[in-house]
C-alpha cells in the first residue's frame, strides 16, 4: 500500500513537473512576436532605418515630425510622423532600427549554435560510442580549443577579416564546438550502456542503426536545452562585439551598436541606449527561461526512462 501511494505521488510529481506554466508561455510568446518582426520587418510603415533626420536627433519617445520622410519600401511616410520611440543621435527612428536589428541578434544567436551543435554534436556522440584512440584525440582537440581566451580569439579574429556576419558567425560557432561536443559525449557515454543498447546489439543492430535510431533521439534533447542556453550567449557576444565596433558593419543596425551609440547621450537622452539593451535583456532572459525549462523536461524525461 505504501509503495502504490509512493508511486502516485512521484507520478502526480512528474505530471506537476511537466506542466508548461507562465515561465514557459511568456518567453515563448516574446520569441514568437520577434520572428515575427524579424519576417516582417520590410512590411512596416515606418522610415527607412538609415535615414538621419537632423531635426530630431537624440528625439525623445513620442516625437512628431512635420517633414516627409523616405520609407524603408522606397515610397514617402506622409506628415506628421510620430517616432514613437524616439530617434538616436543621427535622428535615425529607434524603432526601425530595433526591428531591424532583431534579425541579426537571431541570425547570430540561432545560425552559430545550430552550426556548433550538429558539428560538435556528432563528434561527441561518435567519440563517446566508439571510444579508444579516437575519443582521447577528441578530448585533446576540445581542450585545446578552450585554452584559447574566447574574447581574445574573436577579437583576433575581427581584426584579422574584419566585420561581418559572414565572418562573426563561423567564429562564434568554432568557440562553442567544444562545448556541445561535451554534452553529447557525456550522454553518450551514459545512454551506450543500457540494456536496450546491448539488446539491440544482441539481435544483430550495427553501430549506424544504434546510433542513428537509439542514441541520437536521446542524445538531441540535452543538445536542444543546452543550445537555447547559448543563445542568449550569443545575442550577448555579437552585442559586445558590435558596441566594440567588430560586429555588423553600420549602417544595418544591431542591438550593441545601437547601445554603443546612445552611450554619448546617455545622460541628456538615455532611451538611446536603454532601450536596445532592454530588448536585448528580455531576449536574452527569454531563451534562458526556455532552456532551464527544456532541461527539467528533459530531466523527467530521462528519470522517467531510468525508473
Amino acid at each position: 500500500m505504501a509503495e502504490a501511494l509512493a508511486g502516485t505521488v512521484e507520478i502526480r510529481r512528474h505530471r506537476n513537473a511537466a506542466k508548461l506554466g507562465f515561465s514557459f508561455w511568456l518567453p515563448a510568446a516574446w520569441i514568437c512576436l520577434l520572428l515575427l518582426l524579424a519576417c516582417s520587418a520590410d512590411l512596416w510603415t515606418l522610415p527607412a532605418y538609415d535615414h538621419m533626420n537632423f531635426s530630431h536627433p537624440a528625439a525623445p519617445p513620442v516625437t512628431r515630425s512635420e517633414q516627409w520622410l523616405p520609407s524603408q519600401n522606397g515610397g514617402l511616410i506622409g506628415s506628421p510622423y510620430t517616432y514613437w520611440l524616439g530617434t538616436d543621435t543621427l535622428g535615425r527612428d529607434i524603432a526601425a532600427r530595433l526591428i531591424h536589428g532583431v534579425r541579426v541578434s537571431l541570425l547570430v544567436g540561432l545560425l552559430a549554435p545550430a552550426i556548433a551543435c550538429i558539428i560538435g554534436g556528432t563528434i561527441g556522440i561518435l567519440a563517446g560510442f566508439y571510444r579508444g584512440r579516437f575519443e582521447s584525440l577528441v578530448v585533446a582537440a576540445m581542450d585545446t580549443i578552450l585554452a584559447f581566451p574566447g574574447l581574445v580569439l574573436l577579437l583576433a579574429i575581427g581584426f584579422y577579416l574584419g566585420p561581418g556576419l559572414q565572418n562573426l558567425i563561423p567564429a562564434l560557432a568554432i568557440l562553442i564546438v567544444p562545448a556541445f561536443c561535451r554534452v553529447a559525449r557525456a550522454n553518450t557515454l551514459t545512454w551506450a550502456e543500457r540494456d536496450f543498447i546491448l539488446a539491440a546489439r544482441a539481435i544483430g543492430a550495427g553501430n549506424r542503426r544504434i546510433i542513428c535510431c537509439h542514441i541520437l533521439p536521446n542524445v538531441v534533447w540535452p543538445l536542444a536545452a543546452y543550445g537555447l542556453l547559448l543563445v542568449g550567449v550569443m545575442i550577448v557576444a555579437e552585442g559586445a562585439l558590435s558596441f566594440l565596433g567588430l560586429g555588423v558593419p553600420a549602417p544595418t543596425p544591431s542591438w550593441g551598436g545601437m547601445i554603443a551609440a546612445g552611450k554619448e547621450v546617455l545622460d541628456e537622452a538615455p532611451h538611446v541606449a536603454l532601450l536596445p539593451a532592454a530588448v536585448m535583456f528580455i531576449t536574452v532572459l527569454s531563451f534562458n527561461l526556455l532552456g532551464d525549462r527544456l532541461r527539467e523536461l528533459t530531466d523527467i524525461r530521462n528519470r522517467s526512462n531510468t525508473e
